[in-house]
């Protein structure tokens, strides 16, 4: 292989630690022949598979080629030639970085596949082109994962080296839930909802770290891969700051669309787009879930530290605690509104709120819960919001 991509490869190897692994480390189909790894922009999708890579015997490695779909050696090379060289050479695990930054990428892709059947390929690619049809159909061929940012739980170990366990959502409404050696979460986890989703924020500089990511994944990524103009996207990046200062945001498409000046058609689509692009979570009704008929009865910003990085210290307190229940609850559950609360999940109903939210709103309600920001321990009905960032 040319020594720029060898080298190239060597170096990512040499920086990357794998101390910590992402909770989709282990359930990745890392054996099969085609397969995609999407999830928003820094939530450490790059990390984990130079992780995987150099966790491998040195004779894999050795037929193992991990390349950058934006590295500047694509610029006069193609994907199709590279793999072809690199087969030919005796390769046979081929890691593709960033695909969604290559033009034609499924159309080569899927070339790679069917010309190279005991070639192993592994690429990852912005959460937004799941929902896009490429130029070719890759649905029969590959197994397409997708990841977001870091739990609570991930937080701890990877921030502070305290390690506890995933906890099912049974435990928790048990009150079941501690962290050994931590007598007061609470200060660790106002820094999590603060700085603690994106693992970049280790690197420090972290607000302009996000900053940079919003508005990359707002005025590019969606634009580019939903055949929008420049314009459209900046309409886009515009829409996002009136959700951020409204959240939880009751869409009105009339409204919305007349404040940015796009078609009233047009808003479900792109609120979509900013949905699968990491952006935004929409909070769905019972009729149906994320790719159903449901209902979209609230918006919230998809994270925590996008509402503190986008809105500072006027970030709403509410809101805050209903981003974070909703965003660590809607991986392994299918989370949709309540009619009498906050939350649903199953049978269970939750109620959001600080140290003086009572029962008084779900008292006629079975198997429903007060889930409290500023309380440290469970005690029967009411539960501790950080206890729901360990589900992950």
């Amino acid at each position: 292989m040319d020594l720029t991509l060898t080298e190239f490869m060597k170096e990512q190897l040499n920086l990357v630690s794998t101390d910590f692994k992402r909770y989709m480390y282990d359930k990745l189909p890392w054996e099969a022949r085609l397969v995609g790894l999407m999830g928003p922009r820094g939530v450490g999708k790059s990390t984990m598979v130079l992780q995987h890579i150099k966790e491998q015997a040195e004779d894999i490695q050795d037929k193992s080629l991990y390349v950058s779909a934006d590295h500047s050696y694509f610029s006069t090379h193609t994907l199709i030639d590279t793999a072809a060289q690199f087969v030919r050479e005796g390769g046979e695990w081929l890691y593709i970085d960033e695909v969604h930054k290559y033009e034609g990428w499924s159309t080569e892709l899927k070339q790679i596949y069917d010309s190279h059947p005991k070639l192993h390929v592994f690429f990852t690619g912005s959460s937004v082109l799941d929902i896009l049809e490429g130029e070719a159909d890759l649905s029969r061929r590959v197994l397409l994962n997708d990841m977001q940012g870091l739990s609570f739980r991930e937080f701890l170990e990877l921030f502070h080296g305290i390690k506890t366990p995933v906890r099912s959502l049974k435990e928790v409404l048990e009150g079941k839930v501690q962290i050994e050696g931590v007598e007061h979460p609470l200060p660790l986890f106002e820094q999590y909802l603060r700085e603690g989703y994106y693992p970049f924020s280790l690197e420090g500089y972290f607000q302009q770290r996000l900053q940079q990511v919003i508005r990359l994944t707002m005025e590019v990524d969606i634009p580019q891969y939903a055949n929008m103009t420049p314009t459209t996207g900046r309409k886009l990046r515009r829409m996002l700051g009136i959700i951020a200062s409204n959240v939880p945001y009751k869409p009105e498409a009339s409204s919305l669309a007349n404040e940015i000046k796009v078609s009233r058609n047009d808003i479900p689509n792109y609120l979509l787009y900013m949905e699968k692009a990491g952006m935004i979570g929409q909070l769905r009704d019972c009729t149906g879930g994320m790719r159903g008929l449901g209902k979209t009865e609230k918006v919230y910003l998809d994270n925590t530290n996008m509402i503190y990085t986008m809105t500072g210290e006027n970030a709403n307190i509410g809101n805050v605690r209903e981003t974070f229940f909703f965003n660590q609850t809607r991986l392994n559950q299918e989370v949709i509104s309540s009619k009498v609360s906050d939350f649903q999940i199953g049978e269970y109903t939750f109620e959001v709120g600080g140290k003086k939210k009572g029962l008084k709103q779900v008292k006629d309600v079975e198997n429903a819960y007060i889930v409290r920001d500023d309380t440290e321990y469970a005690s029967g009905q009411f539960l501790p919001l950080w206890s729901f960032g360990l589900l992950y």
